[in-house]
């Protein structure tokens, strides 16, 4: 019988006292429920029983709220038909189970129906109204009768998730109205903050405020109260001094030389740094495609500027532009001096030594570690929720750049033997070398090492790196050599050879066919300029393009080997500066008249930028003062440092970019091999001078300038497999916590002739990897847009392969549809580099204005 079908008379003016007023209004009072189920008109009955039943019924549909709500968010995948279908369930199953609990709590207190109805009082009546120890022992056992259990609730329900940790089909916050209005709240801190910030760090300049600036629903790690830096004020004032200025040094150096500085810093430093990019808004892949469009034109037709006849003439050691020859005063190209950058290196030695600014930046780095450990226990699910959410979009055809790789190794050894099997069996009577004044056939060059194409094997090419490599790399250099022959090396690896580099120019077209076979890969290849002669430049662009080296997947460094000594004590030159010559004035004349050499100025709208290479673990003195020998007077046979080098690659470049900028030419980069072992010296050079560098391992060992890479956003190609044959052990890596503290990294490849076995050596980096470090998918996909990102590829290539508005800040500046990143993670990275600035240029501007009030 249902209880609701009971007609229960009461008389209001019994003996109990009148309901709370405060109590009926209530929504949850036990009158109102009670009367929800009973009806009160003449209704009477024991004044403990009808207290009892009003209770009960109270906690019984608090009971079943809860679980209602509890069900409710473990159904996180559902439709918000079937939640509303089930919810229908519930109150249907509320109705009729607490009816029966007021049929059976009825019996229990030895009452039938009818003796309620008729208002017969019975013994149990007067024993619940009479003490209270009574009273509280009915309660208990009335209160056990009632209870329901969470899994007859649940059993019932449609479409249960059989573990809570399972990633739900649709995210979260498209089913629930909480999370709704949580999103708009967190709108509304955001740009609480961002607008705080701001007048913290530049009293008059108020941030743009955008849609996308904000991610709506993660769990974001935040540190409050008045000090959040974990040291003394004199430590934290000092330490924000030194680095505001030391991200002033890096800022000046990259503006004078056209290299980019990140837009998040130059506007803490109130910067000027001028960009001549145009920000866009997001467009769809199909108003914008992923794939850039094809050319239906010759690579190599460009149009060619009219010649300037300027006088170019070095003036200690850097190349400067005179309108006339007969001028006495340059064009005012301006780059940092010798003794300007003596100064600052100087300064910058001198900072990463400090012991309280090491402190400081250590424990910043430790907190940063932490807290995307954090970032990943607490927003794992929702990362991966969100990538599951693009169609299409995975880490395989997502864009990688192989930032790091070497022409003359960029095949695999597999690679290398089939090729030459093939070219031997193919080409046999082609005359490939002259040995002795004798020109030799490529058979003849292998029979006089006694082998045929059935001989060959991998083991037998020994171009592999192996134990043996480690902390040598005059062995490693040697493995260059196939069969240990510099011969093979010279006709099958080298641009200028008998053949022009024919063989050569062959083997790089088929590994870029399988790079635009894989549609997603790129790589930028390293091709050498050593420097001993004045027609290098000339000879490499005409192999190129009678070649027809051309890829859309393909761009190229120039590396300038550091080998002055050799040079010397071979009698190849005379003084340092011829090698600065033979590098850099080409580039200048073909800048200055290009119809006078087309085939370098055509070939330069392909080259991105310079590097320098060579064991950096060589003996040198890192540090010298203003008085060192110029390059026309370096006439030692001592081989110049590592920062000398870089300080004349840096300093023409400048004027090479400031003359091709004045022209609306392309501009070069420099990015250095730097930090794989040697003096911590190197990495201040690549601090100041580089765009990106590549290995940077040394900056495991110095907490100052690993901060300050992570304050200035410089690019890091990192190559995991190459370091552990050569300088450090895979598990010794310090790549993973760059990663976690924000570095922006990337996996490069170097060599895989060297290191690799597969067809798709950038993959099995990324792979080895991801078993090693178990990254996560997110993990991979944000390495692969750092790649891009940090890559020498046309800005319109970019637009189409991360979107228009990749140039963009923070989650503005994401497309999750091609990068396959969520906005989840770009925030974090985003918010957190804001954070460590504006604690940094907080106290600095307070400490500025202290010292005006002052004066």
């Amino acid at each position: 019988m249902s209880a609701r079908g009971v007609l229960l008379k009461c008389d209001m003016n019994s003996s109990f006292d009148q309901p709370d007023p405060a109590i009926i209004i209530s929504p949850r009072s036990p009158a109102i429920l009670l009367n929800d189920y009973f009806s009160p008109e003449d209704f009477k009955c024991p004044p403990p029983i009808h207290h009892l039943i009003a209770s009960l019924c109270f906690a019984q549909q608090r009971k079943m709220y809860r679980k209602r709500e509890i069900n409710f968010n473990k159904q996180d995948s559902r439709t918000l038909l079937q939640v509303l279908e089930d919810q229908k369930i519930m109150e249907a199953m509320k109705q009729s189970r607490l009816a029966a609990e007021v049929k059976r709590t009825l019996s229990l207190a030895h009452l039938s129906l009818d003796d309620v109805v008729q208002g017969n009082e019975s013994p149990a009546g007067h024993a619940g109204s009479g003490g209270g120890g009574g009273g509280v022992g009915g309660g208990g056992v009335l209160s056990g009768a009632l209870s329901l259990s969470q899994e007859d609730i649940v059993g019932v329900l449609p479409n249960e998730i059989s573990a809570p940790y399972e990633v739900p089909q649709f995210p979260i916050e498209q089913i629930e109205k909480k999370l709704q209005l949580q999103r708009q709240l967190n709108a509304k801190v955001m740009e609480q903050d961002r607008h705080s910030i701001a007048p913290e760090v530049h009293p008059d300049e108020q941030l743009p405020f955008d849609e996308h600036d904000f991610v709506a629903h993660f769990q974001r790690v935040s540190i409050s109260g008045e000090d959040t830096s974990g040291v003394p004020l004199d430590d934290l004032e000092r330490a924000s001094t030194l680095l505001v200025k030391a991200l002033e040094l890096r800022e000046k150096y990259m503006r004078n030389s056209h290299q980019a500085f990140p837009q998040t810093t130059a506007r803490f430093l109130k910067s000027t740094h001028s960009s001549t990019i145009t920000h866009q808004e997001r467009k769809s892949i199909a108003d914008h495609p992923v794939n850039p469009p094809q050319s239906t034109q010759s690579p190599w037709v460009i149009d060619i500027p009219e010649d300037l006849n300027y006088s170019i003439r070095p003036v200690n050691g850097v190349f400067e532009v005179f309108p006339t020859p007969d001028a006495t005063e340059p064009i005012p190209y301006h780059y940092t001096r010798l003794p300007d950058f003596v100064l600052d290196m100087q300064m910058m030695c001198s900072m990463i030594a400090d012991g309280p600014l090491k402190s400081f930046c250590y424990r910043r780095l430790s907190y940063l570690y932490s807290k995307f450990q954090l970032h990943v226990l607490l927003n794992e699910l929702r990362e991966l929720a969100s990538q599951k959410a693009v169609p299409h979009r995975d880490f395989y055809n997502i864009r990688k750049v192989d930032t790091h790789i070497h022409a003359a190794s960029c095949m695999n050894q597999k690679h290398l033997l089939r090729f030459i099997k093939k070219t031997l069996k193919n080409s046999a009577d082609e005359v490939v070398t002259v040995t002795k004044g004798t020109p030799m056939t490529l058979a003849q060059v292998f029979q006089s090492m006694n082998l045929t194409t059935y001989d060959l094997t991998v083991d037998m090419l020994d171009v592999h790196a192996d134990r043996n490599t480690f902390h040598r790399f005059d062995k490693f250099n040697a493995k260059y050599n196939p069969i240990g022959e510099s011969r093979l090396r010279e006709v099958f690896l080298k641009t200028d050879n008998y053949l022009n580099g024919k063989y050569f120019a062959n083997i790089i077209k088929e590994v870029a066919s399988d790079f635009e076979e894989s549609k997603y890969q790129n790589a930028e290849l390293r091709l050498s300029i050593y420097g001993k002669s004045p027609d290098e430049w000339y000879k490499l662009a005409k192999w190129a393009i009678d070649g027809n080296l051309y890829s859309d997947n393909i761009r190229w460094l120039i590396q300038i080997p550091r080998l002055y000594d050799i040079f010397k004590t071979n009698q190849l030159m005379t003084s340092f500066q011829q090698i600065l010559d033979n590098v850099f004035k080409p580039l200048f004349e073909a800048t200055n008249n290009p119809s006078q050499h087309p085939e370098i100025h055509t070939f330069l709208q392909y080259v991105i930028g310079f590097d320098s290479v060579d064991d950096e673990s060589k003996p040198e003195n890192p540090l010298f003062d203003g008085d060192v020998t110029p390059p026309a007077q370096w006439t030692d046979e001592e081989n110049p440092p590592y920062a000398y080098y870089i300080y004349y690659m840096y300093a023409n470049m400048t004027v090479l970019n400031h003359f091709r900028s004045a022209r609306g030419l392309n501009t070069f980069v420099l990015r250095p091999h730097c930090g794989e072992a040697g003096p911590v010296q190197h990495l201040v050079c690549g601090y100041l001078m580089a765009e990106n560098i590549s290995h940077g391992l040394l900056l495991r060992k110095v907490p100052v300038l690993q901060y300050l890479y992570y304050l200035a956003q410089i690019g890091i190609a990192m190559s995991p497999l190459s370091n552990n044959s050569l300088f450090l052990n895979y598990d010794r890596n310090p790549f993973p916590e760059y990663l976690a503290r924000g570095l922006v990294v990337s996996l490069s490849t170097d060599d895989p002739l060297q290191f690799h076995y597969t067809k798709e050596p950038l993959m099995e980096e990324y792979s080895i990897a991801a078993q090693v470090w178990k990254l996560s998918s997110c993990d991979m996909c944000e390495l692969a847009r750092n790649s891009v990102l940090m890559s020498g590829f046309p800005h319109k290539m970019k637009q189409h392969w991360l979107g228009p508005n990749y140039t963009r800040e923070g989650v503005a500046g994401n497309d999750i549809t091609r990068t396959n990143v969520p906005d989840i993670r770009v925030a974090f990275r985003y918010e957190s580099l804001l954070d460590e600035l504006a604690n940094i240029f907080k106290v600095n501007n307070e400490q500025k204005m202290q010292y005006a009030a002052q004066q």
